[in-house]
């Protein structure tokens, strides 16, 4: 399992897991490791404190996966997904590997499939943002983008069928879920245990429903008090609808969306809610894995990500400034004392071309026009 729990020197689970604690208590991480590929430091995020957004008499935490050597949450799956497919030959040396993405798990499935020297066919929706283009196509990948009204996901069924590539599935494929169970769930739990705190509330967005799916199965096994509360756009409200998404066969196997859930509309929190419920949140949902569904506005959310910048350093995208909204709404019901960990899924550089950093002008504020005049070097001329 690729994850900075995996240094290449071995060593008895005991005496990593041993370890482990006593890097987290002495708040000193791994990552000085020697790895023998970059696909081997997917995982083990930092968990940090909150100390100036969050309200008095409760600590609120941030599980920042823009850590993760690419960016986000998706380099987890990237790396299961493909590990997955490799054991059960679906794919083999030289194979090419497609997929419908919002752009997180393409850019992790780029750095893996470069890694490993697989091909990656890329669909995506012109909508997202433009780095997220560059980005994949850095590492060799194909981009091919699709009206905002076409799916993207039909799109890379259709070329799976055609040319034979293993399609990626991080939809419903259960290699996404489990990964999250056998790292992410684990990590969290683990630094909450090392650091002698309860993790009481455990807040989070869904896209593939992955992280929901695989850290709330892995919570209810071992910190079974957890409270999970899952977060939704209020513009598109899929769960709170209580409307079932309708389903087909793909290529053999049963899951992926038939149509466009009818209660999904256009919202600005890129990589959550795509226009249909995945396989994994439905199956998490019936399993009964969450304890109570929440919204956020889209506006509201973009400014709670601004504010984390500019009051917690937290550098993050939209998503993550959303599922901190919803953890602040739920810290002010929470008891005194508890302890809420907001997902961070990835880096705001992922957004510099979109509204979130409509605020953040090119050139010099006037503000800032007088601190440089107030030295004579460099000075603007008078007008």
């Amino acid at each position: 399992m690729g994850n900075r729990c995996e240094p290449m020197c071995e060593a008895s689970d005991a005496a990593k897991a041993r370890t482990q604690r006593i890097w987290y208590a002495k708040g000193v991480t791994d990552r000085c490791d020697i790895f023998a590929d970059v696909t081997k430091t997917v995982g083990q995020t930092p968990i940090v404190k909150l100390n100036r957004i969050a309200p008095p008499g409760v600590n609120l935490y941030a599980k920042l996966e823009y850590f993760n050597p690419l960016g986000s949450v998706k380099d987890r799956i990237a790396v299961g997904i493909i590990e997955d497919a490799e054991r059960k030959g679906l794919l083999t040396p030289g194979g090419t590997v497609v997929e419908a993405t919002s752009g997180n798990t393409g850019i992790g499935l780029a750095m893996v499939c470069a890694q490993r020297g697989y091909q990656l066919v890329v669909v995506m929706s012109e909508t997202y943002s433009v780095e997220r283009r560059k980005i994949m196509r850095m590492m060799g990948a194909k981009v091919l983008l699709t009206p905002a009204d076409l799916g993207s996901t039909q799109k890379a069924e259709e070329l799976a069928k055609k040319h034979g590539w293993f399609l990626a599935r991080q939809y419903e494929s259960e290699a996404n879920s489990e990964y999250h169970e056998q790292t992410t769930g684990p990590e969290i739990v683990e630094a909450f245990k090392a650091a002698n705190l309860t993790l009481d509330f455990w807040v989070t967005g869904y896209g593939t429903g992955g992280t929901f799916a695989g850290c709330a199965s892995y919570f209810r096994k071992s910190s079974p008090k957890t409270t999970v509360v899952l977060v939704e756009p209020e513009e598109a409200p899929l769960i709170a609808s209580g409307k079932v998404q309708s389903r087909k066969a793909v290529m053999g196997e049963f899951g992926a969306p038939a149509m466009a859930h009818p209660d999904w509309k256009p919202h600005e929190l890129q990589g959550w809610s795509p226009n249909f419920l995945a396989k994994l949140t439905e199956d998490a949902l019936v399993k009964g894995l969450h304890d109570w569904v929440t919204q956020v506005n889209g506006k509201a959310s973009m400014e709670t990500t601004r504010r984390l910048a500019e009051m917690e350093g937290v550098f993050c995208g939209p998503s993550g400034g959303a599922t901190v909204l919803a953890a602040l709404d739920v810290c002010q019901k929470a008891p005194p004392g508890s302890n809420v960990l907001a997902m961070i899924p990835d880096t705001a550089e992922r957004y510099l071309t979109t509204s979130l950093f409509d605020h953040a002008g090119v050139e010099m504020t006037a503000e800032e026009m007088l601190i440089v005049n107030s030295t004579p070097l460099g000075a603007a001329p008078p007008v």
